[in-house]
């Protein structure tokens, strides 16, 4: 099985286009250069060539470009993008279907019930797909079985429902249930190893922590080192746990959660541009290093 990173930054990505944070200034014209991010995604693939897209930011048309597995290659109209899964219907998960719309065929979309409803209502997308090459939705199934998407063939990924809010546009903002955010597991038929992706996780039950036990690879939430950073940072009002991202550092953050899992490839994903191990100096990412524990970058080669 084949994961590659396309974004592994936050909502705005790194730098954010209005941000002049000692970071985001560094990473414009400094020595953070190199360590620029788009905004989250990956794609998955069994056989190199059929790939399902996980998430679709505003950034995909420079991540295709990046990529060359998801050229075109054969028909003039075509694509390494066989079908899509959308995880929840955030801004910086969804928008970049929009600049897809050329598509000749429409598009193949799994996504959960409640995530279509938010993307025909609070964030219509899907309607004004209807004016191009339509949205073609299949409901990701929510009671623990897996789905084999057939546009990628020995793709499987099993949805997990995790506790995390929808975005602020969304019906269900104040009333969070299953659906409103899920996370992956990816098996490989092959070796047998399974893979745990979730960008966006504000809590961490037993039901859930058994998945993550259970995985070899472990990608998940890695937004912000403190739960206050936003406000310090950059002067904004929310906790990184009120905007539904468990911190890394704290009682019961990222850390504490991944240091039961030794064994496990650990990787944080969704970082986001407030984040001080965006810095390959910082004594933060010092201490990543020290677990064992990986900060993503956008062209990240995963194969299990």
């Amino acid at each position: 099985m084949h994961i590659r990173v396309l974004g592994s930054a936050a909502g705005g990505g790194f730098p954010q286009w209005n941000c002049d944070s000692p970071r985001c200034r560094a990473a414009r014209r400094g020595r953070l250069v190199s360590e620029r991010r788009s905004q989250s995604s990956i794609a998955v693939s069994q056989d190199g060539h059929h790939w399902l897209l996980v998430n679709v930011s505003p950034d995909i048309r420079q991540q295709i470009l990046d990529n060359t597995m998801l050229h075109p290659s054969g028909a003039v109209r075509s694509s390494g993008i066989a079908a899509i899964a959308l995880m929840d219907s955030q801004i910086d998960h969804v928008t970049g279907l929009l600049m897809m719309r050329e598509s000749y065929e429409p598009l193949s979309i799994y996504c959960t019930k409640r995530t279509e409803e938010d993307l025909r209502t609070g964030f219509p997308i899907f309607e004004m797909l209807s004016h191009y090459c339509r949205a073609s939705v299949t409901h990701l199934p929510l009671d623990g079985h897996s789905i084999e998407p057939d546009e990628t063939p020995g793709v499987r990924i099993l949805p997990i429902p995790l506790t995390s809010k929808a975005p602020p546009y969304s019906r269900h903002r104040q009333d969070p249930r299953p659906g409103d955010n899920v996370g992956f597991v990816i098996d490989s038929p092959d070796t047998g190893k399974r893979a745990f992706y979730a960008p966006g996780l504000g809590e961490i039950d037993d039901r859930l922590s058994a998945w993550m036990a259970s995985a070899d690879i472990i990608m998940v939430d890695g937004t912000t080192w403190t739960d206050d950073e936003m406000s310090k940072v950059v002067g904004g009002k929310k906790t990184s746990r009120q905007m539904g991202h468990l911190p890394l550092t704290g009682e019961g953050g990222m850390l504490d959660v991944l240091a039961d899992y030794p064994l496990a490839r650990r990787i944080l994903v969704h970082i986001n541009n407030t984040n001080p191990v965006l810095d390959p100096e910082s004594a933060e990412r010092a201490r990543l290093e020290a677990m064992g524990i990986e900060v993503s970058y956008d062209g990240m080669d995963i194969r299990f």
